[in-house]
């Protein structure tokens, strides 16, 4: 039970992060911080709320399957399927999913590529990228409005620990060993795509 306390705190403090960020708009979004890893169990945002304020029912604790594992009248973030491959594909803690407009324009301008680079970036050492010459690649998937089926394709694309998946005209889910590291892998994508509207607006002059 403290365990289930300290996580809800954690990703409650996120939440209240990314809300001051307007991140959330028209109650979009979810989060999502493992609690157990055998059985898998984590809490995720409750559909419907408003991520601005928060209260009790914020989060509700799901098994592996994205199904409520005590009785309840909340119902998961229709997106929880995505945080169940997360959690079944990786090691990871936490898993992240908003919709910026930021993020939506840039899956739109680079989705046919089916993807989008960044190389000489200082952030993208926020994925552990060193070397001068690294390259971040970031997979852009279709919009599927099947959950089960979008949640198949991004599965697609979780090979490793930490990382992050734009869905074409929705948003991004980001991934990493724990809070923290989920925030992190947030920010510095978001800060990458408004660097890369910012330069292809000035080249379009």
């Amino acid at each position: 039970m403290t365990e289930i306390k300290e996580k809800w705190t954690e990703l409650a403090d996120i939440k209240d992060e990314l809300a001051a960020r307007d991140w959330f708009m028209g109650t979009s979004g979810n989060l999502a911080i493992k609690v157990n890893n055998a059985p898998i169990e984590f809490l995720v945002t409750a559909s419907g709320k408003d991520k601005k304020k928060r209260t009790a029912e914020d989060f509700l604790l799901v098994d592996a399957a994205g199904k409520p594992v005590e009785k309840t009248h909340l119902k998961p973030s229709a997106e929880t399927l995505l945080h169940c491959a997360v959690y079944s594909k990786t090691t990871a803690g936490c898993s992240l999913h908003v919709h910026t407009v930021a993020n939506n324009v840039i899956s739109e301008l680079y989705g046919d590529d089916g993807k989008i680079d960044f190389q000489g970036q200082e952030l993208i050492k926020a994925f552990g990228m060193w070397e001068e010459d690294a390259l971040l690649s970031i997979p852009i998937i279709p919009n599927y409005a099947d959950i089960p089926r979008l949640a198949l394709e991004f599965g697609q694309h979780l090979g490793t620990d930490k990382g992050a998946v734009l869905i074409r005209n929705h948003g991004i889910t980001v991934w990493g060993k724990d809070g923290f590291e989920a925030k992190k892998l947030l920010e510095a994508c978001e800060f990458l795509f408004q660097y890369q509207l910012t330069l292809n607006q000035m080249y379009s002059k």
